[in-house]
């Protein structure tokens, strides 16, 4: 199966999503992060790094859970329109449970 080429949207989209977790990972190391969300280490620097810009849901999910992010404080923050990009919807911003 072939997939597409991600959009410019999507990329940004993806990067906002790796600095979030960074930002949220603070000073936890990546491997205990990744093992109690049950996903691989490379897994998770991959999604930091924006490698991975679309991971699965439950992926993130569960570090969002790990992480102690509400999943619409998550969406919030990756979801932000660009000027570049007016086809992404804005939202109305929650306060952020990272600093």
């Amino acid at each position: 199966m072939v997939r597409s080429p991600l959009t410019p949207a999507e990329v940004e989209r993806g990067q906002r999503l790796g600095a979030l977790l960074r930002r949220a990972r603070g000073c936890r190391s990546m491997l205990d992060v990744a093992l109690a969300s049950h996903i691989s280490p490379e897994t998770l620097r991959k999604i930091e790094s924006g490698r991975v810009a679309t991971p699965a849901f439950p992926t993130i999910a569960a570090i969002a859970d790990t992480l102690g992010l509400s999943l619409d404080a998550v969406w919030a923050e990756i979801s932000q329109a660009t000027v570049e990009d007016q086809s992404v919807l804005p939202v109305t911003r929650h306060p952020s449970l990272v600093s």
